[in-house]
């Protein structure tokens, strides 16, 4: 598979030699479903908590009689049936929400993700990347000079400090070393920038 690489002018540089399993692999739409959910899903912190019966705060003295006045028999106020009573199911902050996806499976995801970007020329390869100074009007200007602007994702093999500072303000622009790339960004941005480096980085993870 080869990839088009361009330099920090937005001018063809090379041609870059990818592996056929990382980025010539068949779309699996069920298969990116399935990791994106779970990456989601393994991110949900699960603190959320109600109230059942016996934590809501209530009196326990009986609201009526049990026979003579003509309405429904009541034993508490903090029953579910009444408004301000507890949860008959509350949800429970050990509540765990994580989902169990398999290193292949997870591989095979990625590898159809980086290969249906390729196809939809959506991947852009860059040979090396790097800001002169943390200046955000600088970062924009070489996006611009490469021909990339609007909702970017940045992925590099090691985060430059300059450029992680020059992009940290821009709210459609996101910068991650290779190792922290995930399924979901891959998946929201309409443009992937990666470094040379960082596909060779790729390929030792998931090829």
């Amino acid at each position: 598979m080869e990839l088009k690489v361009i330099n920090q002018q937005g001018q063809e540089a090379a041609k870059l030699q990818a592996s056929d399993v990382l980025f010539g692999r068949e779309f699996n739409e069920a298969l990116v479903h399935q990791i994106v959910v779970a990456y989601q899903a393994n991110a949900r912190s699960g603190d959320r908590q109600q109230k059942d019966r016996s934590e809501v705060r209530h009196t326990t003295t009986k609201p009526w009689r049990q026979k003579g006045t003509g309405r429904a028999r009541a034993g508490s106020n903090g029953s579910p049936l009444w408004r301000g009573g507890g949860r008959i199911f509350p949800n429970s902050p050990e509540e765990n929400f994580s989902q169990k996806v398999n290193k292949k499976m997870f591989r095979a995801g990625m590898a159809s993700i980086l290969s249906e970007l390729a196809r939809q020329d959506r991947l852009v390869v860059v040979d090396e990347l790097s800001i002169d100074a943390p200046k955000t009007k600088l970062f924009m200007e070489k996006m611009k000079s490469m021909g990339l602007e609007g909702n970017l994702l940045v992925i590099t093999d090691a985060l430059n400090e300059n450029l992680y500072l020059s992009s940290r303000n821009l709210p459609n622009v996101l910068v991650l070393e290779a190792q922290e790339a995930d399924p979901v960004s891959l998946v929201r941005f309409a443009k992937i920038l990666v470094t040379k480096n960082a596909v060779a980085k790729f390929e030792e993870m998931w090829g």
